[in-house]
C-alpha cells in the first residue's frame, strides 16, 4: 500500500459510546456475555501482549487485504466486512467462496467504527497498524490482532508472524507451497522461451510518471528474476513528460488502476494525457504495446492478492 496520508475519523457518534457502555455491561465477570467462557490464549503483538480466542467464529479484517488474510487461513469470517472506497465489492481474485454470504462496508480512507461494530466480530485483524488511535479504538471493540502491515517491508513476513499468531501456521505454509510452486513453474516457462525483459511499476499522477518499488509488483518481479530498471529502484523517482526519454531502457512496465467507471474513467484519461508525449509514444514498452495494467488491489499485500499479480505478470509476458 503506498504510505500517503489517512484522514483520522470524526469523533465517534454517541450511539457507538452507548453500544460500546452495553457490550461491556452485557459481559459477565469472567469476560464471556453467558454460557461456557470462550477459550482464548495470550500471544505477542507489535503492539504487546493480547489474548485472542483460539476458535474465533466471526473475524474482521480491518482492511480489505486483513479480510483476505483470514479468509486464506481458514477463519470464519463476520458477515459483514470491509472494503475501500471506490469498490462495489470484493477484488475478483479473493476467495469468492468464503465471502460468498458477506456484506460489504466502505471503510477506508474514513474508518467506519460503527459498521466494525455492527458485524459483531469476536476476532478483528487490523492491519493498519500506523495509526494508533485505530489499534486502540478497536480493541475496544473486540479482541484485536494489529500489525503494521504497510512498512515498506516484505508483507509475507507479517502474514507469517499472523498466521502464528492466529494459529495458523499450517494454513500459511500451504500458501507459500502453491505459490512457490507456481514460481518454479514461470521461471521455467520464461527460460524456455528466454523472456528476460527489463521492468519497472509506472503509474502517472500529480502530473507526473512515478516510478516505485514498493509494495507486491517489485516482490514478483524479484521471484521471477527479472531486471528491474534502475530508475525504479530509486527512492521517489518522478519524471515530467519532458523526461520520458530515461525510460527507453524498460521492456515492460505495469500500472495500477480501480476497476469501475471511475477507474477506468482515469486510466483512459491517463493514457490520453502520455499520448500527447511524441517521446513517451515512441518507447519501446508503448510502441509494442507492453504497459500492461492490474487491480489496484494486488498492490497492498496479500495472499490472494500477490497470487494474482504473479497470474498477471505471466499472462502479460507469456501471452
Amino acid at each position: 500500500m503506498t504510505t500517503t496520508s489517512r484522514r483520522r475519523p470524526a469523533v465517534l457518534a454517541l450511539a457507538l459510546v452507548a453500544g460500546l457502555a452495553l457490550a461491556a455491561c452485557s459481559a459477565t465477570a469472567d469476560g464471556t456475555t453467558g454460557g461456557a467462557p470462550a477459550a482464548t490464549r495470550t500471544v505477542d503483538s507489535e503492539f504487546g501482549e493480547v489474548e485472542l480466542p483460539t476458535d474465533p467464529q466471526a473475524a474482521l479484517g480491518f482492511y480489505t487485504t486483513d479480510v483476505d488474510i483470514l479468509a486464506t487461513l481458514g477463519i470464519p469470517l463476520a458477515s459483514s466486512q470491509p472494503v475501500r472506497d471506490g469498490y462495489a465489492g470484493f477484488p475478483s481474485f479473493f476467495p469468492q467462496d468464503a465471502l460468498a454470504d458477506v456484506d460489504t462496508f466502505v471503510n477506508f480512507p474514513e474508518y467506519s467504527y460503527e459498521a466494525v461494530m455492527a458485524a459483531a466480530p469476536d476476532l478483528i485483524l487490523n492491519g493498519l497498524g500506523y495509526d494508533e488511535e485505530a489499534v486502540q479504538r478497536l480493541a475496544e471493540i473486540a479482541p484485536t490482532y494489529s500489525v503494521n502491515a504497510f512498512d515498506g517491508a516484505d508483507w509475507r513476513d507479517k502474514f507469517r508472524s499472523t498466521a502464528a499468531a492466529l494459529g495458523r501456521t499450517e494454513q500459511a505454509d500451504a500458501w507459500f507451497a502453491r505459490y512457490d510452486a507456481r514460481v518454479a513453474e514461470v521461471r521455467e516457462q520464461l527460460d524456455a522461451r528466454g523472456i528476460h525483459p527489463r521492468v519497472a511499476a509506472i503509474g502517472w499522477w500529480n502530473d507526473q510518471l512515478q516510478l516505485s518499488c514498493y509494495g507486491v509488483p517489485c516482490l514478483v518481479f524479484a521471484d521471477l528474476g527479472l531486471d528491474v530498471a534502475p530508475l525504479a529502484l530509486q527512492e521517489d523517482a518522478a519524471l515530467s513528460l519532458e523526461q520520458v526519454d530515461q525510460l527507453a531502457d524498460v521492456d515492460v512496465a505495469v500500472r495500477s488502476y480501480e476497476p469501475g467507471p471511475a477507474g477506468e474513467a482515469a486510466d483512459a484519461e491517463t493514457l490520453r494525457t502520455l499520448a500527447t508525449s511524441q517521446v513517451w509514444s515512441s518507447l519501446p514498452f508503448v510502441a509494442e504495446d507492453r504497459y500492461f495494467r492490474y487491480d489496484l488491489e494486488m498492490d497492498y499485500g496479500s495472499p490472494s492478492g500477490h497470487a494474482a499479480f504473479l497470474e498477471f505478470l505471466a499472462d502479460s509476458l507469456l501471452g
